[in-house]
């Protein structure tokens, strides 16, 4: 029902930036919000950030004034700017279709991930 194309991500150092974008190609519903998750190994997966159409957002504590998420409505697209990344930000990265209600929460619709891994 949703076809995501993701792109971005790779190797970067500590306190460099990266920029991962999904744009969903297809899709049989309206989408109202997106937006990034991430799982390390041996970890769950958790939310990055989240945005609706209105432009609202939510980030996970632990990427606060670090990351800053974006959205091309007419494109069905989405962006993260990552910047100052930490090692502890090492994982992978899907992009998610959600739902607004406050806050953003998760659809089961998921790309296929892209690695971010930030290593000296």
């Amino acid at each position: 029902q949703v076809q995501f194309v993701e792109s971005g991500g790779g190797l970067v150092q500590p306190g460099g930036s990266l920029g991962l974008s999904c744009v969903i190609s297809r899709s049989t519903f309206r989408i109202n919000a997106m937006g990034w998750y991430r799982q390390a190994p041996g970890q769950q997966r958790e939310l990055v950030a989240g945005i609706n159409n209105f432009g609202d957002t939510k980030y996970g504590d632990s990427v606060k004034g670090r990351f800053t998420i974006a959205r091309d409505n007419a494109e069905n697209a989405v962006y993260l700017q990552m910047n100052d990344l930490k090692v502890e930000d090492t994982a992978v990265y899907y992009c998610n279709v959600g739902y607004w209600s406050d806050s953003y929460y998760a659809h089961d619709y998921w790309g296929a991930g892209t690695q971010v891994t930030v290593s000296s």
